[in-house]
């Protein structure tokens, strides 16, 4: 999830991807000939799209300091003013939302009641560079989210901490108060996803243009880095068949083996990110720019 106020600069790294009619027959992930659908356009930025057990799905509007709720009811509403600046959202077992809180680069947990407390607000005693997309291990609990560094208008400092190194992936394991760096190479990490049996991680690293995957070991640690496809991503996600949904310039979808699938052109300057939603989880719910999008789907969402 890259920066709200530069995604239209960094729009202009991605080529646009032409996927052969043949292809789209051989796959038919989309319902029908379903096109995305305009749910709403009063927002400045959306981002971090996140579905909670009933299928209702949670997004911020980062410049506007909100996450908003649209629920499987078609409602829209606001679920939390004074969000932290909130920017990615993913919700954990236990039902709470947690969030990239990057006013004060925290990661938060939000209850059912909108009440936030900090998980994390340091590494080392280091201020994090701006914690900005994460995903939760099914099998684990464990936390894995990256922390890229995007200037905001609303710091009042002007340059990452020194002392924290680079911009890098972290690993937050059930029960634990410190993270651990899981990868410390890649230029710009942005979008992450996991698979659902909690063995597999994808990274984006926006900046290089290019996404990986890594093997997750038991104690959470990631090895066996590889590319899996000549594209970067702001946001992500998985589907039941195993495809990821990267995003940018529309959503653009790839099998497991970085064959790419399908390309949903969204009518937005930017497209920040992704999830499956509502009761079914067969709905691709979009945000973009200052809009939501939802798409009806053949496959489903896993998380």
């Amino acid at each position: 999830m890259s920066n709200p106020f530069f995604s239209g600069l960094l729009a202009a790294t991605f080529t646009a991807l032409v996927l052969p009619a043949a292809a789209q027959q051989a796959t038919p992930i989309i319902a029908g000939q379903a096109q995305p659908k305009l749910v709403s356009k009063q927002f400045k930025f959306t981002e971090g799209p996140a579905v909670d057990r009933a299928g209702n799905v949670f997004f911020t509007d980062q410049p506007n300091n909100k996450i908003w709720k649209y629920g499987t009811d078609g409602k829209l509403s606001v679920f939390l003013d004074k969000a932290g600046r909130s920017n990615g959202l993913y919700f954990d077992k236990k039902g709470s939302l947690l969030a990239c809180a990057d006013e004060n680069n925290q990661l938060w947990s939000i209850g059912p009641d909108g009440k936030a407390r900090v998980v994390l607000d340091n590494f080392q005693g280091h201020r994090f560079n701006g914690p900005n997309d994460l995903w939760v291990n099914p099998s684990s609990e464990g936390i894995y989210f990256t922390d890229p560094y995007y200037q905001r208008e609303y710091w009042t400092r002007q340059a990452p901490d020194p002392a924290i190194g680079g911009q890098k992936v972290y690993f937050l394991a059930k029960g634990r108060k410190e993270p651990v760096v899981v990868d410390d190479k890649l230029e710009q990490p942005n979008g992450i996803i996991g698979t659902p049996d909690g063995r597999q991680l994808y990274v984006a690293d926006i900046k290089a243009n290019k996404t990986y995957r890594y093997q997750i070991g038991a104690d959470g640690q990631l090895s066996g880095r590889q590319l899996f496809v000549e594209q970067g991503s702001d946001g992500m996600t998985i589907d039941n068949q195993g495809n990821v949904y990267l995003t940018g310039k529309g959503v653009t979808v790839y099998n497991p083996a970085g064959q790419q699938i399908a390309h949903i052109d969204v009518p937005a300057e930017w497209t920040a990110n992704v999830c499956f939603g509502g009761k079914d989880r067969k709905t691709l719910f979009i945000t973009a720019s200052e809009a939501l999008y939802t798409l009806p789907m053949q496959v489903k969402g896993v998380q």
